[in-house]
Protein backbone atom coordinates (compact mmCIF):
# COMPACT_ATOMS: atom_id res chain seq x y z
CA UNK A 1 0.00 0.00 0.00
CA UNK A 2 1.41 3.33 -0.78
CA UNK A 3 -1.50 5.56 -0.16
CA UNK A 4 -2.18 6.95 3.51
CA UNK A 5 -3.12 4.02 5.32
CA UNK A 6 -5.29 5.59 8.35
CA UNK A 7 -7.84 6.62 5.61
CA UNK A 8 -7.95 2.30 3.98
CA UNK A 9 -11.60 0.74 4.39
CA UNK A 10 -10.82 -1.30 7.60
CA UNK A 11 -14.27 -2.70 7.76
CA UNK A 12 -14.39 -3.96 3.99
CA UNK A 13 -10.65 -3.82 2.36
CA UNK A 14 -10.14 -6.76 1.52
CA UNK A 15 -6.20 -6.43 1.89
CA UNK A 16 -6.27 -5.53 5.57
CA UNK A 17 -7.22 -9.43 6.05
CA UNK A 18 -3.81 -11.03 5.55
CA UNK A 19 -1.62 -7.97 8.07
CA UNK A 20 -3.89 -5.34 9.68
CA UNK A 21 -1.53 -4.52 11.45
CA UNK A 22 0.29 -1.78 9.38
CA UNK A 23 -3.02 -0.28 9.81
CA UNK A 24 -3.16 -0.30 13.56
CA UNK A 25 0.65 1.18 13.49
CA UNK A 26 -0.25 4.08 10.96
CA UNK A 27 -3.39 4.71 12.83
CA UNK A 28 -2.10 4.64 16.44
CA UNK A 29 1.01 6.64 15.11
CA UNK A 30 -1.50 9.39 13.64
CA UNK A 31 -3.26 9.10 16.82
CA UNK A 32 -4.17 6.29 19.55
CA UNK A 33 -8.24 7.73 19.76
CA UNK A 34 -9.52 8.65 15.94
CA UNK A 35 -12.40 8.31 13.90
CA UNK A 36 -12.07 6.74 10.27
CA UNK A 37 -14.04 8.75 7.68
CA UNK A 38 -15.93 5.92 6.05
CA UNK A 39 -18.57 4.90 8.84
CA UNK A 40 -17.41 7.61 11.39
CA UNK A 41 -16.10 4.87 13.70
CA UNK A 42 -13.77 6.46 16.83
CA UNK A 43 -11.08 3.91 16.37
CA UNK A 44 -9.11 3.30 19.47
CA UNK A 45 -5.94 1.88 18.98
CA UNK A 46 -3.88 2.68 22.05
CA UNK A 47 -3.56 0.23 25.20
CA UNK A 48 -4.09 3.12 27.47
CA UNK A 49 -7.07 4.30 26.50
CA UNK A 50 -8.53 0.80 25.18
CA UNK A 51 -8.28 -0.19 28.93
CA UNK A 52 -10.27 3.08 29.61
CA UNK A 53 -13.06 2.84 27.51
CA UNK A 54 -13.35 -1.33 28.80
CA UNK A 55 -13.74 -0.13 31.73
CA UNK A 56 -16.41 2.36 31.67
CA UNK A 57 -19.52 0.88 31.11
CA UNK A 58 -21.53 3.30 32.43
CA UNK A 59 -20.26 6.08 29.77
CA UNK A 60 -20.13 3.19 27.12
CA UNK A 61 -22.98 0.83 26.13
CA UNK A 62 -22.48 -3.03 25.22
CA UNK A 63 -25.44 -2.89 22.85
CA UNK A 64 -23.59 -3.04 19.50
CA UNK A 65 -20.47 -4.59 20.91
CA UNK A 66 -20.70 -7.59 18.02
CA UNK A 67 -22.23 -5.15 15.55
CA UNK A 68 -20.69 -2.01 15.02
CA UNK A 69 -21.40 0.35 12.14
CA UNK A 70 -23.61 -2.67 10.36
CA UNK A 71 -26.44 -2.21 10.57
CA UNK A 72 -25.73 0.17 13.16
CA UNK A 73 -28.31 1.82 15.93
CA UNK A 74 -31.52 1.40 14.22
CA UNK A 75 -32.69 4.81 15.54
CA UNK A 76 -31.34 8.06 15.07
CA UNK A 77 -29.27 8.55 17.91
CA UNK A 78 -29.82 12.60 19.25
CA UNK A 79 -29.13 14.59 22.13
CA UNK A 80 -26.30 14.71 25.03
CA UNK A 81 -27.62 11.47 26.86
CA UNK A 82 -28.71 8.75 24.46
CA UNK A 83 -28.97 6.14 27.18
CA UNK A 84 -32.95 6.07 27.20
CA UNK A 85 -33.02 5.49 23.24
CA UNK A 86 -30.46 2.77 23.88
CA UNK A 87 -32.58 0.83 26.41
CA UNK A 88 -36.20 1.69 24.26
CA UNK A 89 -34.44 0.26 21.02
CA UNK A 90 -31.45 -2.02 22.20
CA UNK A 91 -33.94 -5.32 21.38
CA UNK A 92 -34.02 -4.49 18.05
CA UNK A 93 -30.21 -4.64 17.14
CA UNK A 94 -28.94 -8.07 15.84
CA UNK A 95 -27.76 -10.46 18.64
CA UNK A 96 -29.41 -8.22 21.49
CA UNK A 97 -29.98 -11.22 23.49
CA UNK A 98 -26.06 -11.89 23.52
CA UNK A 99 -24.09 -11.68 26.77
CA UNK A 100 -21.48 -9.43 24.97
CA UNK A 101 -24.08 -7.51 24.10
CA UNK A 102 -26.09 -6.50 27.49
CA UNK A 103 -25.83 -3.82 29.75
CA UNK A 104 -25.85 -3.89 33.65
CA UNK A 105 -28.52 -5.12 35.31
CA UNK A 106 -29.05 -7.74 33.02
CA UNK A 107 -25.36 -8.43 31.74
CA UNK A 108 -24.89 -8.60 35.90
CA UNK A 109 -27.41 -11.48 36.43
CA UNK A 110 -26.36 -13.23 33.00
CA UNK A 111 -22.62 -13.49 33.76
CA UNK A 112 -23.51 -14.43 37.46
CA UNK A 113 -25.59 -17.51 35.95
CA UNK A 114 -22.52 -18.46 33.41
CA UNK A 115 -20.21 -18.53 36.13
CA UNK A 116 -22.63 -20.50 38.11
CA UNK A 117 -21.41 -22.99 35.35
CA UNK A 118 -17.90 -21.88 34.99
CA UNK A 119 -16.65 -23.01 38.45
CA UNK A 120 -13.01 -23.66 39.27
CA UNK A 121 -14.08 -27.01 40.74
CA UNK A 122 -15.66 -27.65 37.28
CA UNK A 123 -12.69 -26.25 35.04
CA UNK A 124 -10.65 -28.75 37.61
CA UNK A 125 -12.89 -31.49 36.14
CA UNK A 126 -12.89 -30.44 32.90
CA UNK A 127 -9.25 -29.70 32.69
CA UNK A 128 -8.60 -33.37 34.03
CA UNK A 129 -10.35 -34.43 31.34
CA UNK A 130 -8.94 -32.44 28.62
CA UNK A 131 -6.12 -35.07 28.73
CA UNK A 132 -7.87 -37.85 27.29
CA UNK A 133 -9.92 -36.02 24.64
CA UNK A 134 -6.46 -34.38 23.28
CA UNK A 135 -4.99 -37.98 22.86
CA UNK A 136 -8.61 -39.29 21.71
CA UNK A 137 -8.10 -36.53 18.54
CA UNK A 138 -4.43 -36.52 18.47
CA UNK A 139 -4.77 -40.71 17.82
CA UNK A 140 -6.80 -39.84 14.03
CA UNK A 141 -4.75 -36.30 13.86
CA UNK A 142 -1.12 -38.57 14.27
CA UNK A 143 -1.95 -41.24 12.18
CA UNK A 144 -0.17 -39.67 9.19
CA UNK A 145 3.17 -37.36 8.97
CA UNK A 146 1.22 -34.79 8.07
CA UNK A 147 -2.16 -33.08 8.15
CA UNK A 148 -4.57 -29.76 8.64
CA UNK A 149 -4.21 -28.64 12.05
CA UNK A 150 -7.50 -26.92 12.19
CA UNK A 151 -10.21 -29.46 11.14
CA UNK A 152 -7.66 -32.02 11.85
CA UNK A 153 -7.56 -31.82 15.80
CA UNK A 154 -8.20 -27.94 16.77
CA UNK A 155 -12.07 -27.83 16.12
CA UNK A 156 -12.60 -31.21 16.98
CA UNK A 157 -10.85 -30.75 20.38
CA UNK A 158 -12.24 -27.87 21.04
CA UNK A 159 -15.82 -28.90 20.47
CA UNK A 160 -15.05 -32.09 22.46
CA UNK A 161 -13.97 -30.24 25.56
CA UNK A 162 -17.40 -27.72 25.71
CA UNK A 163 -19.39 -30.56 25.24
CA UNK A 164 -17.74 -31.94 28.52
CA UNK A 165 -17.93 -28.45 30.36
CA UNK A 166 -21.73 -28.47 29.49
CA UNK A 167 -22.64 -32.08 30.58
CA UNK A 168 -23.63 -32.98 26.83
CA UNK A 169 -25.31 -36.17 27.36
CA UNK A 170 -22.61 -39.08 25.94
CA UNK A 171 -24.99 -40.70 24.01
CA UNK A 172 -25.66 -36.99 22.42
CA UNK A 173 -22.15 -35.84 21.58
CA UNK A 174 -20.91 -37.16 18.48
CA UNK A 175 -24.13 -35.90 16.74
CA UNK A 176 -23.81 -33.02 18.07
CA UNK A 177 -20.29 -32.55 17.35
CA UNK A 178 -20.40 -34.23 13.97
CA UNK A 179 -23.09 -31.67 12.84
CA UNK A 180 -21.69 -28.44 14.23
CA UNK A 181 -18.27 -29.29 12.68
CA UNK A 182 -20.16 -29.65 8.97
CA UNK A 183 -22.00 -26.85 9.36
CA UNK A 184 -25.70 -28.42 8.58
CA UNK A 185 -27.67 -28.73 11.70
CA UNK A 186 -31.00 -30.28 12.59
CA UNK A 187 -33.63 -29.42 14.79
CA UNK A 188 -32.83 -31.77 17.51
CA UNK A 189 -30.85 -34.90 18.33
CA UNK A 190 -32.52 -37.69 16.94
CA UNK A 191 -34.85 -36.38 15.01
CA UNK A 192 -34.11 -36.56 11.55
CA UNK A 193 -37.33 -35.91 10.59
CA UNK A 194 -36.92 -32.16 10.96
CA UNK A 195 -36.15 -29.34 8.44
CA UNK A 196 -32.33 -29.18 8.05
CA UNK A 197 -32.00 -25.92 7.77
CA UNK A 198 -31.18 -24.15 11.18
CA UNK A 199 -28.62 -21.64 12.20
CA UNK A 200 -25.39 -23.00 14.44
CA UNK A 201 -26.85 -21.24 17.23
CA UNK A 202 -30.93 -22.31 16.36
CA UNK A 203 -29.71 -25.56 16.92
CA UNK A 204 -27.97 -24.98 19.58
CA UNK A 205 -31.01 -22.82 21.29
CA UNK A 206 -33.26 -25.87 20.55
CA UNK A 207 -30.75 -28.41 22.14
CA UNK A 208 -30.18 -26.71 25.30
CA UNK A 209 -33.71 -25.78 25.38
CA UNK A 210 -34.65 -29.57 25.46
CA UNK A 211 -31.78 -30.36 28.15
CA UNK A 212 -32.91 -27.18 30.58
CA UNK A 213 -36.48 -28.59 30.39
CA UNK A 214 -35.96 -32.24 30.90
CA UNK A 215 -33.41 -31.34 34.18
CA UNK A 216 -35.93 -29.07 35.49
CA UNK A 217 -38.67 -31.69 35.13
CA UNK A 218 -36.38 -34.65 36.41
CA UNK A 219 -33.13 -33.77 38.17
CA UNK A 220 -30.25 -35.46 38.33
CA UNK A 221 -26.41 -35.34 39.24
CA UNK A 222 -24.98 -33.44 37.00
CA UNK A 223 -23.87 -30.53 35.18
CA UNK A 224 -26.90 -29.78 33.43
CA UNK A 225 -28.85 -30.04 36.05
CA UNK A 226 -26.94 -27.50 38.34
CA UNK A 227 -27.26 -25.33 35.02
CA UNK A 228 -30.89 -25.67 34.89
CA UNK A 229 -31.74 -25.00 38.53
CA UNK A 230 -29.07 -21.83 38.82
CA UNK A 231 -30.72 -19.08 39.93
CA UNK A 232 -30.03 -15.07 39.37
CA UNK A 233 -28.25 -13.23 42.45
CA UNK A 234 -31.62 -11.99 43.96
CA UNK A 235 -32.53 -15.87 44.27
CA UNK A 236 -35.18 -15.46 41.59
CA UNK A 237 -35.20 -18.45 39.01
CA UNK A 238 -34.04 -17.66 34.86
CA UNK A 239 -36.20 -18.18 32.15
CA UNK A 240 -35.54 -21.38 29.96
CA UNK A 241 -34.25 -18.90 27.46
CA UNK A 242 -31.87 -16.86 29.75
CA UNK A 243 -30.55 -19.94 30.79
CA UNK A 244 -30.21 -21.85 27.10
CA UNK A 245 -28.49 -18.26 25.38
CA UNK A 246 -26.02 -18.71 28.60
CA UNK A 247 -24.97 -21.85 27.42
CA UNK A 248 -25.04 -21.65 23.81
CA UNK A 249 -22.93 -18.68 24.15
CA UNK A 250 -20.34 -20.51 26.25
CA UNK A 251 -20.32 -23.84 23.48
CA UNK A 252 -20.29 -20.57 20.50
CA UNK A 253 -17.81 -18.13 20.70
CA UNK A 254 -15.39 -20.49 23.66
CA UNK A 255 -14.87 -23.03 20.76
CA UNK A 256 -14.16 -20.28 17.90
CA UNK A 257 -11.85 -17.99 19.97
CA UNK A 258 -9.58 -21.04 20.83
CA UNK A 259 -9.38 -22.61 17.51
CA UNK A 260 -7.73 -19.47 16.45
CA UNK A 261 -5.26 -19.65 19.39
CA UNK A 262 -4.37 -22.86 19.45
CA UNK A 263 -3.56 -22.29 15.27
CA UNK A 264 -1.39 -18.95 16.39
CA UNK A 265 0.67 -21.34 18.70
CA UNK A 266 0.90 -24.13 15.90
CA UNK A 267 2.14 -21.33 13.70
CA UNK A 268 4.37 -20.18 15.78
CA UNK A 269 5.79 -22.98 16.92
CA UNK A 270 6.30 -23.98 13.09
CA UNK A 271 7.97 -21.27 12.04
CA UNK A 272 10.17 -20.36 14.97
CA UNK A 273 11.99 -23.92 15.45
CA UNK A 274 14.26 -21.90 18.05
CA UNK A 275 10.98 -20.89 19.53
CA UNK A 276 9.87 -24.74 19.82
CA UNK A 277 13.59 -25.91 20.75
CA UNK A 278 12.75 -24.09 23.93
CA UNK A 279 9.13 -24.92 25.28
CA UNK A 280 10.32 -28.24 24.37
CA UNK A 281 13.10 -28.23 26.27
CA UNK A 282 11.10 -26.03 29.40
CA UNK A 283 7.61 -26.38 29.69
CA UNK A 284 7.09 -23.93 32.29
CA UNK A 285 7.61 -21.83 29.55
CA UNK A 286 4.05 -22.36 28.03
CA UNK A 287 1.50 -20.58 29.69
CA UNK A 288 3.44 -17.00 29.08
CA UNK A 289 4.20 -18.99 25.45
CA UNK A 290 0.55 -19.21 25.54
CA UNK A 291 -0.22 -15.66 26.69
CA UNK A 292 2.03 -14.02 23.83
CA UNK A 293 0.21 -16.19 21.25
CA UNK A 294 -2.88 -14.47 22.35
CA UNK A 295 -0.90 -10.41 22.32
CA UNK A 296 0.73 -11.18 18.99
CA UNK A 297 -2.81 -12.54 17.42
CA UNK A 298 -5.95 -11.67 19.36
CA UNK A 299 -8.38 -13.91 18.43
CA UNK A 300 -11.00 -11.00 18.31
CA UNK A 301 -9.66 -7.88 16.05
CA UNK A 302 -11.88 -5.97 18.09
CA UNK A 303 -15.36 -4.96 20.16
CA UNK A 304 -17.60 -2.17 19.69
CA UNK A 305 -19.17 0.29 22.04
CA UNK A 306 -21.75 2.84 22.14
CA UNK A 307 -21.11 6.56 23.87
CA UNK A 308 -24.38 7.25 26.09
CA UNK A 309 -23.14 10.41 27.08
CA UNK A 310 -20.47 13.24 25.55
CA UNK A 311 -16.87 11.91 27.15
CA UNK A 312 -12.92 11.58 26.38
CA UNK A 313 -11.05 8.97 25.63
CA UNK A 314 -7.47 9.78 25.97
CA UNK A 315 -7.21 13.24 24.82
CA UNK A 316 -9.69 12.98 22.01
CA UNK A 317 -13.60 14.07 22.63
CA UNK A 318 -15.99 12.01 21.97
CA UNK A 319 -20.25 12.93 21.02
CA UNK A 320 -23.03 10.93 22.92
CA UNK A 321 -23.85 8.05 20.88
CA UNK A 322 -20.74 7.70 18.82
CA UNK A 323 -19.72 4.36 17.63
CA UNK A 324 -16.46 3.21 19.22
CA UNK A 325 -14.07 0.23 18.23
CA UNK A 326 -11.92 -0.89 20.70
CA UNK A 327 -9.33 -2.49 18.68
CA UNK A 328 -7.57 -5.37 20.54
CA UNK A 329 -4.85 -6.66 18.12
CA UNK A 330 -3.60 -3.26 17.79
CA UNK A 331 -3.74 -2.06 21.63
CA UNK A 332 -2.00 -5.08 22.07
CA UNK A 333 0.81 -4.12 19.89
CA UNK A 334 1.23 -0.78 21.11
CA UNK A 335 4.89 0.14 21.46
CA UNK A 336 4.17 2.63 24.87
CA UNK A 337 2.84 -0.77 26.72
CA UNK A 338 4.95 -3.58 24.67
CA UNK A 339 8.50 -3.71 24.27
CA UNK A 340 9.52 -4.69 20.23
CA UNK A 341 5.80 -5.30 19.60
CA UNK A 342 5.32 -6.67 16.23
CA UNK A 343 8.35 -9.53 17.63
CA UNK A 344 7.26 -13.14 18.96
CA UNK A 345 9.02 -13.82 22.99
CA UNK A 346 7.74 -16.28 24.60
CA UNK A 347 9.77 -15.14 27.38
CA UNK A 348 7.52 -11.53 27.57
CA UNK A 349 7.23 -10.11 30.95
CA UNK A 350 4.17 -8.31 30.62
CA UNK A 351 2.95 -10.55 28.09
CA UNK A 352 -0.47 -11.40 30.13
CA UNK A 353 -1.12 -7.62 30.06
CA UNK A 354 -2.76 -8.05 26.46
CA UNK A 355 -6.76 -7.28 25.54
CA UNK A 356 -7.00 -10.54 23.68
CA UNK A 357 -10.06 -11.34 26.61
CA UNK A 358 -11.22 -8.05 26.95
CA UNK A 359 -11.35 -5.62 30.47
CA UNK A 360 -13.60 -4.93 32.68
CA UNK A 361 -17.06 -6.04 33.25
CA UNK A 362 -16.90 -7.99 29.20
CA UNK A 363 -13.52 -9.31 30.12
CA UNK A 364 -13.80 -13.37 28.66
CA UNK A 365 -15.26 -15.40 30.90
CA UNK A 366 -14.22 -18.27 29.17
CA UNK A 367 -10.58 -17.56 29.42
CA UNK A 368 -9.90 -19.99 32.17
CA UNK A 369 -10.77 -22.36 29.90
CA UNK A 370 -9.32 -21.01 26.42
CA UNK A 371 -5.58 -21.22 28.61
CA UNK A 372 -6.58 -24.81 30.16
CA UNK A 373 -7.19 -26.21 26.52
CA UNK A 374 -4.59 -24.77 24.46
CA UNK A 375 -2.00 -26.18 27.12
CA UNK A 376 -2.88 -29.37 27.19
CA UNK A 377 -3.28 -29.16 23.82
CA UNK A 378 0.11 -27.83 23.26
CA UNK A 379 1.58 -30.40 26.24
CA UNK A 380 0.28 -33.88 24.56
CA UNK A 381 1.55 -32.01 20.80
CA UNK A 382 5.00 -31.46 22.21
CA UNK A 383 5.36 -35.38 23.73
CA UNK A 384 3.92 -36.90 20.95
CA UNK A 385 5.91 -35.25 18.10
CA UNK A 386 9.87 -34.75 18.06
CA UNK A 387 8.94 -32.20 15.95
CA UNK A 388 6.41 -29.44 13.77
CA UNK A 389 7.05 -27.74 10.87
CA UNK A 390 4.59 -25.55 8.66
CA UNK A 391 4.23 -27.38 5.59
CA UNK A 392 5.64 -25.89 2.22
CA UNK A 393 3.99 -27.79 -0.09
CA UNK A 394 0.85 -25.69 1.29
CA UNK A 395 2.03 -22.69 2.69
CA UNK A 396 5.60 -22.11 0.56
CA UNK A 397 9.22 -22.01 1.75
CA UNK A 398 9.97 -20.25 5.01
CA UNK A 399 10.37 -16.12 4.21
CA UNK A 400 7.34 -16.94 1.97
CA UNK A 401 4.42 -18.23 3.20
CA UNK A 402 1.23 -17.76 2.01
CA UNK A 403 -2.31 -17.69 5.00
CA UNK A 404 -5.26 -17.07 4.40
CA UNK A 405 -7.18 -15.54 7.50
CA UNK A 406 -10.77 -15.05 7.77
CA UNK A 407 -12.18 -12.35 5.94
CA UNK A 408 -14.05 -10.84 8.73
CA UNK A 409 -13.73 -7.33 10.56
CA UNK A 410 -14.56 -9.31 14.48
CA UNK A 411 -12.30 -12.18 14.81
CA UNK A 412 -8.64 -12.85 13.53
CA UNK A 413 -7.34 -16.21 12.72
CA UNK A 414 -5.95 -18.87 9.90
CA UNK A 415 -8.89 -20.39 7.89
CA UNK A 416 -6.11 -23.44 7.85
CA UNK A 417 -2.94 -24.78 8.70
CA UNK A 418 -1.07 -27.55 7.38
CA UNK A 419 1.85 -29.27 9.05
CA UNK A 420 4.23 -31.78 9.35
CA UNK A 421 5.28 -33.72 12.27
CA UNK A 422 8.17 -36.21 13.24
CA UNK A 423 6.14 -38.70 15.71
CA UNK A 424 8.21 -39.48 19.07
Amino acid sequence: MTEDLTKVDFFRDSRLTEDPYTFYAALRDKCPVSREEHYGVTMVTGWQEAVDVYNDPDTFSSCISVTGPFPGFPVPLEGDDVTQTIIEHRDEIPFSDQLPTLDPPTHTNHRALLMRLITPKRLKENEDAMWTLADDVLDDYLASDSGEFIEGFAAPFTLRVIADLLGVPEQDRAELIERLARGTHGSGLGNADKAMNMTPLEYLYEVFATYVEDRRAEPRDDVLTGLANATFPDGTVPDVGDVVRVATNVFSAGQETTVRLLSTALKVLGEQPDVQAKVRADRSLLPNFVEECLRIESPVKGDFRLSRVPTTIGDQSVGAGTTVMVVNGAANRDPRRFENPDSFDAERRNARQHLAFGRGIHSCPGAPLARAETRVGLERLLDRTTDIRISESKHGPAGNRHYKYIPTYILRGLTELYLEFDLA
